[in-house]
């Protein structure tokens, strides 16, 4: 095919980052306050559950464009002493009342794998009707009650705090909302919150951080920790979301959201080398990273050169991904963007946790009466009749999420996951082949470059050898990118690890507010 499309930055730095290593607990995030908020439930004595529950309603005020409680998500825990796997499924749900025909196709086509119709005014991407009922709140809970120790008001605690204070404001956060500040400009409360008179809020000269107080969010998570988690489906919080959510246009009801429960279930087991590889099963992408890494472990021979090993890894990807959308569906010309999160405790105990509205901001729609930023989980849907993952009444989706945990002779030894829609089993397989295959580390692996072919056209990072593109483009059309911090090409990891009784983990590179957290010690 030889087909190569070339479009590099040249760039006058080098980022990087440290693997964090420790004889006690890690935490890996997206977002430092998230990591260093579960690094001290641990330092408390909690466990991984416990520290992984904190995080992820810290991030939900510190990085609430990315995931939070109007969003769904999944996860694993791996009990340190050999225990089976557990995964909870508490991803976000089409409502009863939904249907096709609230989605009207509009002509056009959305430029997707197979070219997918769009929908009138973009109904299933933005806006009231592309919200699905949330189910991080019942996730987060159920989790923290069958493999936590810290109660509901304590797990809660260090989120309100922090919604108190204020969203950390720097330059970072005046980008991530110029790039969404078009959206959110279309909702009242969206834009009241995010955006200073219809622009992206920005640091005060003469500063370089800058809090943004988030009163009404607090209060809802004051209010979750006094009267529960059932209260944000069937009390006082859930009749203010469905008041917000029915005067915008939803159609979600009472029913739905009381109707709503988490889903546990086994792990689904695949084997790569010498390591059992447990993902959520069901709709979500962890089959198909099973698949993808046994394509790789059948054709990937020892000593491959880098580029022999990316034209494997592009067959593997790809082949994966027909097979995928044609026979399970996929929804969305859009990026997806997702928080996740990895911890391991000093007892080795193990949790992979994602959690996502979606796209960035998900619907942008705020809702007004518990300050709660709302999932689009519409976008997850094709939008046609007659074919996998339709839109349908209390549908499920089919998720891109893609959380992973390896055992070695039965013992945790990596807890890994990704943010970045699409391109997250193909960046988690990428991974787990490095460490395994190549013997590298997590920080040499996280720094090493890796290609995408989550699209029609190979993604290959700029900093890959020189030969690399040409062996991938002998099969498939390819562009060379770098992996910057916008836009997201090649997915956003993060893993921690175990070996010889001690615990090790690494964020991505590129992402200025990424890092883990130890129990007395914090890298940055």
């Amino acid at each position: 095919m030889d087909q190569i499309v070339t479009d590099r930055v040249k760039q006058t730095w080098t980022v990087s980052k440290k693997q964090l290593e420790s004889p006690r607990g890690v935490v890996a995030s997206q977002h430092f306050e998230a990591a260093e908020a579960g690094a001290r439930v641990l330092e408390a004595g909690g466990n991984a559950m416990d520290a992984a529950i904190v995080a992820a309603l810290v991030l939900s005020v510190v990085e609430p464009w990315l995931s939070g409680v109007g969003g769904g998500g999944l996860l694993l825990w791996a009990p340190g002493d050999g225990g089976a796997v557990d995964t909870l499924d508490f991803n976000v749900r089409a409502s009863r009342n939904m249907d096709r025909s609230q989605y009207p196709l509009s002509g056009g086509h959305d430029g997707d794998w197979f070219d997918w119709p769009s929908v009138e005014e973009d109904r299933n991407l933005i806006g009231y009707p592309s919200i699905c009922v949330p189910g991080a709140v019942a996730g987060f809970a159920a989790a923290l009650e069958k493999h936590g120790t810290l109660s509901w008001p304590d797990a809660l605690a260090p989120a309100i705090e922090l919604a108190e204070r204020g969203m950390r404001i720097d330059w970072f956060t005046s980008l991530a909302l110029a790039v969404d500040a078009q959206g959110l400009s279309k909702f009242e409360h969206s834009a009241k919150l995010f955006l200073d008179n219809g622009r992206p809020r920005r640091v005060p000269n003469g500063k370089q951080v800058d809090y943004l107080p988030m009163p009404t969010k607090a209060a809802t998570l004051r209010r979750l920790a006094q009267a529960g988690p059932r209260d944000f489906y069937e009390g006082e919080i859930s009749r203010s979301l469905l008041a917000d959510l029915q005067a915008g246009g939803s159609v979600i009801d009472a029913e739905d959201l009381a109707s709503f429960r988490p889903h546990w279930s086994e792990a689904k087991v695949g084997q790569y080398r010498d390591s059992e590889v447990a993902v959520v099963p069901g709709l979500c992408a962890g089959p198909s990273l099973l698949k993808a890494l046994s394509k790789i472990e059948t054709e990937l021979e020892p000593g491959a050169s880098e580029a022999e090993a990316a034209a494997i890894y592009a067959r593997a990807v790809r082949t994966t991904y027909e097979d995928r959308l044609k026979t399970m569906g996929h929804a969305s010309a859009q990026g997806d963007c997702t928080s996740h999160l990895s911890v391991v405790d000093a007892q080795g105990n193990m949790v992979a946790l994602t959690n996502t509205l979606l796209s960035r901001f998900g619907s942008k729609v705020t809702l007004p009466g518990t300050g709660v930023l709302m999932n689009n989980g519409m976008m997850w849907f094709d939008p046609r009749d007659g074919v996998p993952n339709s839109i349908g009444p209390g549908a499920r989706p089919l998720a891109n999420m893609s959380p992973a945990i390896l055992r070695r002779e039965g013992l945790p030894t990596l807890a890994i996951g990704a943010a970045g829609g699409r391109q997250i089993f193909p960046c988690i397989a990428q991974l787990i082949s490095y460490v395994l295959d190549r013997g590298m580390t997590l920080e040499e692996a996280f720094h090493a470059p890796r290609i995408d072919g989550s699209g029609p056209t190979i993604v290959v990072d700029q900093a890959a050898a020189p030969d690399v593109a040409a062996a991938v483009s002998r099969d498939y059309p390819v562009v060379i990118r770098a992996n910057a911090l916008h836009p997201v090409l090649f997915a956003i990891p993060s893993a921690v690890g175990r070996a010889e009784g001690r615990n090790y983990g690494m964020a991505h590179p590129v992402n200025p507010w990424a890092a883990c957290a130890a129990e007395g010690a914090r890298d940055g």
